[in-house]
């Protein structure tokens, strides 16, 4: 005999949540293993979709894509010339000083470094031959010759993946990959509600993105601006490396900030005038991040620090550092998407 209906429906069911994570767990494999791809592809979308009114603009004033393409791509090979001439300005500052600068820094530095030195582990050091410690340290030595070559490689997969990012933001802008088309055939199945998503997301990233641009300029402005007041070294170095670790949420502006903190103690001969510094720039930071950022995102980016570190830790074990900075706007899009549906409504809520 035949099992009853309600025993179809319910191994049916069964048998679909089991394709359900199949298909998750397949999908987030291939996100992965083919990130060189992925990674440039949704970084192309973001950017796209700030381009996106323009380019309506455009075709209200009638204006060809031939005309209007290369105006988009002017202005963001502007922005990307722009950040590698701020990049040769640092570069040339740290080439100009010689490596008596760096062994007086790190001298002056002992007294910090050395208790970090023993709690990782290493054999107990001196505050007189630290320098020659790490500088003649076989295994300190080899950790930062791989450093260097992590940092080299790091390099060279950017400047592909910032190649293939200008290549698919203009087959987007082009239409030759739609994605509002893309949504209707793959989340909503019908016109009108991936319409209504679409311009919702355009709008979100557009607003997230602008201000999340702005207040990462002013923090970095505001940052190399007190460095060259209290006459740090490096003030532009400080100004980009404050500016690009501040798009990865939470993370970013705390290891910038110390970093640049360690930096000062090494240069600052004034104890008190160091922490002054360091108040200023801690403040700077409460200020940017804290009040103006949520202040002008409004409450409808209001992510809960749940989220935040849940999305944080799962792209960046995806996608690397890349994928932390990445990792706030793939959540808006997502909570974006989730509440315009009434089934997962409520899951946009708790991520609220």
């Amino acid at each position: 005999m035949n099992p009853p209906n309600s025993e179809l429906i319910k191994s049916t069911k069964h048998i679909e949540k089991l394709l359900l994570i199949i298909v998750v767990i397949s999908t987030l494999a291939i996100l992965k293993l083919l990130s060189y791809i992925f990674v440039p592809l949704v970084a192309a979308s973001l950017l796209a979709l700030v381009f996106m009114p323009m380019m309506r603009w455009f075709a209200k004033k009638n204006i060809s894509n031939w005309l209007a393409m290369p105006l988009v791509i002017i202005i963001l090979c502007a922005l990307v010339g722009f950040f590698i001439f701020l990049v040769q300005i640092s570069s040339r500052e740290i080439s100009s000083v010689d490596m008596q600068f760096w062994y007086n820094s790190l001298e002056r530095i002992n007294h910090l470094l050395v208790p970090l030195f023993n709690m990782l582990g290493f054999e107990h050091v001196s505050h007189h031959d630290i320098s020659n410690y790490i500088l003649n340290h076989a295994e300190v030595s080899s950790k930062l010759y791989s450093l260097l070559g992590t940092v080299l490689n790091v390099t060279q997969r950017t400047l592909i993946m910032l190649a293939m990012t200008l290549f698919y933001v203009i087959l987007l802008l082009s239409g030759s990959i739609n994605m509002r088309k893309i949504m209707q055939t793959t989340i909503f199945n019908r016109a009108t509600p991936a319409a209504r998503t679409f311009v919702i997301l355009e709008k979100s990233i557009s607003k997230f993105l602008i201000v999340k641009f702005l207040i990462s300029l002013g923090t970095g402005i505001a940052v190399c601006v007190s460095c060259l007041a209290f006459n740090v070294q490096f003030p532009f170095f400080w100004g980009i490396l404050t500016f690009v670790a501040n798009f990865i949420q939470m993370f970013g502006s705390i290891a910038s900030t110390t970093l640049l903190s360690l930096f000062a103690l090494s240069q600052i001969d004034s104890t008190g005038t160091a922490f002054t510094l360091i108040a200023l720039l801690i403040a700077i930071q409460i200020v940017f991040g804290s009040i103006l950022e949520p202040i002008f995102m409004g409450k409808a980016f209001s992510i809960n620090t749940i989220t935040v570190l849940i999305m944080l830790m799962f792209w960046g074990y995806m996608w690397g550092v890349i994928g932390m900075i990445l990792s706030v706007p793939i959540t808006v899009v997502i909570k974006t998407v989730l509440s315009q549906s009434v089934k997962y409504k409520i899951v946009s809520d708790l991520m609220g």
